[in-house]
Formats: C-alpha cells, structure tokens, sequence
C-alpha cells in the first residue's frame, strides 16, 4: 500500500434504505437499487466476456470507481478463475468516496464479504499490491489524467454517472482516449446505450453492438477494438 491521498475533493452523499449512496452532485445512485451485483456481473463483467479472457497479467481499466463494487466482482471472479498471478486493475475517479463510505456500501453485498474484508483496511491509498491484485486508483478529472496514463487495457467497465447526469465522462475526446488505450482485440462495457455514447465509441473505432440490459434496463453497450 503506498500514496495516501491528498486532501481529494470527496462526494457528498446521501442514502437510500441506509445501504445504497446517492451522489447529491449527480443526483444518481452509485450502483442498481435493485441488485447492484448482479448488474455489475450482467454488464461489466459478462459485458466483456469475463471471466473466460482472463490470463495471467490481464488489466481491467474503468471510469468511475464510486464504491469500488466494480473491483470486489473482478477480483472475486479472478480468485474463482484461479488465474495465476495478479490482476491489474486500474481506475480513474474525480470524487472518491472516504474508506468508511466505502465500507458501509459493499456492506450490502455480503456475497463478495471476503475479498472486501481483504481490501477493507487497505481503502484510502492510492495503489494497492497483493499478490492478487495490483490496484491504481488516478485521481482528478478523467478528461485530463487518462491523457496521461501510459498503460493499454484489455477491458474496460464505463461506468460513469448516467450521460444525462453527468455528460462530461461520455464525451468523444474521452471515448477516444479510452480506445487509444485499450489494446488490440480489447473490449468495453457500459449500462448506458444512449445514442450519443455509443456513436462516440464507434466514432473512435470501437465496433459497437448493443445487448440486452439489466433489470429494467432494455439495453447496454458492448464494445471491441479490432
């Protein structure tokens, strides 16, 4: 564990029933009110054709890391893998959430109770290494820090605030900068499949496909980069 952060610009939360949080910024929950784990598993997951392209040194990057739900799914599904090695995981959050908001939230998912025990006393730095998992969280606005990020990833989780609500991290220079750095034959997931969105992918040279979405959601957005 290494980088404590430094004075980041935190979210001001509500929450539903006690267990699900609320950005009052973007007035959006952080993940499905009705089974959040089942909707990160159905698009982000299974969104990139996940667990079965896992392979030793494989890397998830995502927009958004919010409760770090995201992260607890993959690397409980790399554990169930059994893929040698560690899984690298990188993502890009403006607001990060404080460790004890986090804590509470994953709460509600006590099927994924082991690895966020794991991770829990860990929640707060900026790089986390286990033997596992090898974690960066880059701060600030993704529009600027994922310019700079030298790294290429094999699977992408968009999982911005809905583009409605927050339309800065659906945006075609980002889209573009997440398929520079996606690499050969690398995909991307999304709940959203606004128009707008999906013509930003594909503008940026993803082949986009639209699917089946999850719980009252008609429809996502997988992407490839041939």
């Amino acid at each position: 564990m290494s980088g404590q952060t430094d004075g980041p610009h935190r979210p001001e939360l509500s929450w539903r029933e006690g267990r699900t949080p609320v950005s009052a910024r973007f007035d959006d929950p952080y993940f499905s009110l009705e089974d959040g784990l089942n909707e990160t598993r159905h698009v982000f997951l299974a969104g990139n054709d996940l667990p079965d392209r896992f392979r030793p040194g494989f890397h998830i990057a995502e927009l958004g890391f919010g409760t770090g739900l995201n992260l607890l799914a993959a690397l409980h599904a790399w554990r169930t893998s059994g893929t040698e090695g560690p899984l690298h995981y990188t993502t890009f959050e403006a607001y990060p959430m404080t460790p004890e908001d986090m804590i509470r939230a994953q709460s509600a998912f006590p099927e994924l109770g082991d690895v966020a025990e794991d991770l829990a006393p860990l929640w707060g730095a900026e790089a986390i290494s286990r033997p596992d998992l090898e974690l960066r969280i880059i701060l600030g606005d993704a529009r600027e820090t994922l310019a700079q990020w030298e790294g290429r990833a094999d699977a992408w989780f968009l999982d911005g605030f809905a583009p409605a609500r927050n339309p800065e991290l659906w945006g075609p220079d980002l889209m573009r900068a997440v398929h520079d750095h996606t690499a050969g034959d690398g995909t991307a997931a999304t709940y959203t499949a606004a128009g707008h969105v999906r013509r930003a992918l594909a503008d940026a040279g993803f082949e986009v496909t639209r699917h089946p979405g999850h719980g009252r959601k008609r429809h996502m957005t997988r992407a490839r980069k041939p």
